[in-house]
């Protein structure tokens, strides 16, 4: 009964979350310095019991702090919609790792899975308004990703290859 009462109080949380989001869309978000790695950790820890019981959540990042400048219920918005079509893209069975590492120019941030992969000649359209594979959906996750990620916080989305199947996105912050 405390786990649901927990979860619940956690989805309260969620929703303000939400609420603060759609009253950030169109105007610049103040960004502030975070620890990307525990704000990953953290959006982890929400989607693990909201996610298939047959999907393996993997989370990686060093021990030390790694900053950047960003808005956390936006960034949170992006990692769960590349969590939510990682599940979707593997119905429900599989694995989904998140890295988080620094480097030299910055941060970068991998969300991976696998799942079915995208084809080479789709990974320019699926940034697009629009571009979708599910049945139901208006194909705005992605592009509102890239919106997120570049306009408001001048980093870059893009897929990797995602090297022995499945899908990989890499997200960089300078």
């Amino acid at each position: 009964q405390s786990d649901y009462l927990k979860e619940m109080n956690r989805d309260i949380v969620r929703l303000n979350t939400v609420v603060d989001r759609f009253s950030k869309i169109g105007s610049k978000p103040i960004l502030k310095e975070h620890d990307v790695a525990d704000m990953v950790r953290d959006t982890v820890e929400y989607m693990r019991p909201r996610v298939s019981k047959n999907v393996e959540m993997v989370f990686e990042a060093p021990p030390s702090a790694v900053i950047a400048s960003l808005s956390p219920p936006l960034f949170s918005w992006v990692l769960e919609n590349l969590i939510r079509n990682a599940v979707d893209a593997m119905d429900g069975e599989g694995q989904i790792r998140l890295t988080v590492a620094q480097s030299e120019s910055g941060v970068l941030v991998t969300v991976s899975d696998t799942g079915p992969g995208i084809p080479k000649s789709k990974r320019k359209e699926i940034f697009q308004p629009g571009y979708t594979t599910k049945a139901r959906g208006w194909g705005l996750g992605l592009s509102l990703c890239k919106r997120i990620i570049e306009e408001y916080h001048g980093g870059r989305i893009e897929v990797g290859d995602g090297d022995g199947g499945g899908t990989e996105f890499l997200i960089f912050f300078s």
